[in-house]
């Protein structure tokens, strides 16, 4: 679970408090500049912040940083690649506050397989395209095991077709008991999530459901445009 209580960054987020629990898929909408990113690094303890921030009950800053690495799983925005180190490689620094253990090996196999970089295993991380390297950090953040796992746009350069396979493994990873959230622009995508928060100026303008969180009336109001309900279940934007 991940908590927080009147969390504020600077001027970028101001009196955010929410509960995501085990085995919950979030989204986070907003526009650009609505601190998305600003409250993800946050939860992940990368930005200092006023407010209390909780992992599975305990307060972040009495949790040892080799403990942090196999609680939370951290999804950065770039995937830019300094060295070239083979695709494996990469994914396996998911495994290193680990140490050394029997299912290192499993675990990082897996996790390739589970975004098709697998054929890629051995070529050198940059000289990949950048769908093909933001593939490769999603396998690092899954070969961690983490219970937590907070993704900031995963899809960001990928083909329509890797874009639904992450969105349908983050469901899994719920499914299977993990508390996700992930920030993302896709209002549509979204209603394929347990649930919606969305920030606007830094601030928490809504939390629940999409069906009942992304209305006309919202979407006009935070985004800026018009939306016209197809059907019962997604908005096609105008």
């Amino acid at each position: 679970m991940l908590k927080t209580s009147a969390l504020s960054v600077d001027t970028r987020l101001y009196d955010v408090a929410l509960e995501i629990h085990a085995g919950e898929c979030a989204a986070v909408l907003g526009p650009n500049g609505a601190g998305k990113s600003t409250l993800l690094s946050a939860l992940a303890g990368l930005l200092k912040a006023m407010g209390n921030i909780y992992w599975m009950d305990r307060e972040l800053e009495r949790i040892p940083y080799i403990e942090r690495g196999r609680m939370l799983a951290w999804l950065g925005q770039e995937s830019a690649a300094e060295f070239a180190f083979p695709v494996r490689e990469v994914v396996a620094q998911g495994r290193f506050a680990h140490g050394d253990e029997s299912q290192e090996i499993e675990q990082i196999d897996e996790s390739m397989a589970a975004v098709d970089i697998s054929l890629i295993a051995n070529r050198s991380v940059t000289e990949l395209s950048g769908g093909e390297r933001r593939r490769v950090f999603i396998a690092r953040a899954l070969a961690t095991g983490a219970p937590i796992q907070l993704w900031d746009e995963p899809a960001s350069n990928l083909d329509v077709r890797h874009t639904l396979e992450v969105y349908a493994l983050a469901r899994r990873l719920a499914n299977n008991g993990a508390c996700v959230l992930i920030s993302l622009h896709d209002i549509r995508a979204a209603y394929s999530f347990d649930r919606v928060i969305v920030l606007n100026q830094g601030k928490l303008v809504a939390d629940g459901p999409p069906h009942d969180v992304l209305t006309a009336p919202l979407i006009r109001s935070v985004f800026r445009v018009e939306a016209r309900f197809l059907t019962s279940l997604v908005p096609e934007l105008l």
